[in-house]
């Protein structure tokens, strides 16, 4: 078993086991602190989406630091079972939805707005592209919304939608960590 730390909020400092599994990858502890720091402004209250969801480490950490509600995506069952377990344990039910399907299925029949999206594909497997693309596409991110992209430090000359700006962004070791801003509800059409 491997352990995700909850690094801020009311949950500071909780432990949460999970099974490893191929292509997991959680988000590192200074990557979150970072990527949090940077959220703070806006966290409070917002709607999360949290794709490829993994251990829940992103999506966990917005709920511990105020986020209203987190929806958790990724397409093994297992990973989507322990989120379950998590959002029990720390009694946060009401505030996380589990879906166990992939994250392209899940944007095309999704029509609930998002003030956080959080992306986080394993690398390696060219998703982050065609995943921001369909977000994009199907309108689902609120108007000033935001997006964390994390990817392999390889692939940082993504195609991105022309209404995001560039708000924040980091490299540690392999991982290149970005955060976006919709700046024009005037979306591209795909």
């Amino acid at each position: 078993m491997s352990q995700l730390r909850i690094i801020g909020g009311q949950w500071r400092g909780r432990k949460l086991a999970f099974t490893p599994a191929d292509g997991l990858r959680p988000t590192t502890d200074r990557v979150r602190e970072t990527l949090f720091n940077w959220l703070a402004p806006w966290i409070q209250d917002a709607n999360c989406l949290d794709l490829f969801a993994g251990s829940g480490a992103l999506g966990l950490e917005a709920l511990s630091r105020g986020a209203a509600r987190c929806d958790f995506v990724d397409s093994s069952r297992a990973a989507i079972q322990q989120i379950r377990i998590h959002l029990e344990t720390l009694d946060a039910n009401t505030r996380g939805n589990c879906f166990a399907q992939p994250a392209q299925d899940f944007l095309q029949s999704c029509s609930r707005s998002y003030d956080i999206v959080f992306i986080d594909p394993p690398f390696g497997r060219a998703l982050a592209e065609p995943t921001v693309a369909l977000l994009n596409q199907q309108r689902l991110l609120a108007s000033d919304g935001m997006v964390y992209l994390e990817t392999e430090t390889s692939a940082v000359d993504l195609e991105l939608p022309s209404c995001w700006t560039l708000h924040r962004d980091k490299v540690a070791g392999a991982v290149a960590y970005r955060l976006y801003r919709l700046i024009d509800d005037e979306r591209e059409q795909a």
